[in-house]
């Protein structure tokens, strides 16, 4: 697929004295939604052997992955944490089902440099690790399968034609590049974007910390959905617009209708992020609603 944006592969050079980076699931498109409940969920249940706990699974899956401070967090950290969830909830206790193994998978999310599927690949002669692979195989293909003709949210083309002419955009991303370029180039969003960081490339944070340097702190935004975007962002110094999760619409059009003329004017940042901020803190809760 030709598109035209540069990936973290091409050596990068600022063209405008502001940078905006931004997320691509749950953020710029509407596919967070399908991707966890159609497509990783059950990917989750059928490779992790949960079927007999399906329901209960699915509820942690949810709560971990798009409701809850961890929303946003890699696949690796995910599974981890929802077989953990799973392992003290007493509802599971009671029927006699054991979770899987994970103590090995624990260690190399723990240790690796860099959590993807290339990595480990390289290390299948373990079987947690082999079965840790295969799940993550088989969520990409569900995902290429299911997840297609999802527009992005409105006011995001709008934001991203009027930011345009003054930033470079880049799209910082855990997802693999070839779905991000997929849903990009599917809808001409491509044309806007000067790089592409994708989970090959690293963290969120190390992809942000890889082009910010051409650039004033107070003229770099991320844009994002989740609690590690705004992580990402603030550990490299730079400004933090949340798009709030069931509510992206109006945080798209408050972007587009106000904060981008702030951002560009150097007066977004103070009272009107932290007024941003604290909105999206209520949307995520840190306990599960199991527990009480």
């Amino acid at each position: 697929m030709r598109t035209g944006m540069d990936t973290m592969k091409t050596q990068y050079t600022a063209k405008h004295d502001f940078l905006v980076c931004i997320d691509s699931d749950g953020c710029a498109f509407d596919t967070m939604e399908i991707k966890h409940k159609e497509c990783f969920c059950p990917a989750t249940i059928d490779n992790w052997g949960l079927q007999a706990i399906s329901s209960l699974a699915r509820e942690a899956w949810e709560y971990v992955n798009l409701y809850s401070v961890t929303r946003g967090c890699s696949r690796f950290h995910a599974i981890i944490r929802v077989l953990d969830l799973l392992s003290e909830r007493k509802e599971v206790l009671a029927r006699g089902f054991r979770v899987p193994s994970h103590e090995v998978l624990r260690h190399w999310v723990e240790t690796a440099p860099v959590l993807n599927n290339e990595n480990l690949a390289k290390l299948t002669d373990d079987p947690e690790l082999a079965r840790t692979l295969e799940w993550s195989l088989d969520m990409n293909r569900r995902v290429a399968k299911m997840v297609h003709d999802i527009p992005p949210f409105p006011f995001v083309r709008e934001s991203l034609e009027k930011l345009s002419e003054h930033a470079d955009i880049v799209i910082v991303s855990a997802t693999p590049r070839e779905a991000l370029l997929h849903e990009w180039h599917e809808h001409g969003l491509d044309r806007y974007v000067a790089l592409l960081g994708a989970q090959e490339d690293g963290s969120k944070r190390e992809i942000i910390a890889s082009v910010k340097g051409a650039y004033a702190p107070d003229h770099a935004i991320m844009i994002g959905d989740a609690p590690g975007d705004r992580k990402a962002a603030f550990d490299n110094g730079i400004l933090f617009f949340p798009v709030r999760p069931l509510d992206e619409m109006r945080s798209w059009e408050e972007f587009y209708s106000g904060v981008i003329d702030q951002f560009l004017s150097g007066s977004y940042a103070g009272a009107e992020q932290e007024r941003q901020l604290e909105r999206f803190s209520k949307c995520l809760p840190e306990t599960p609603p199991w527990i009480h």
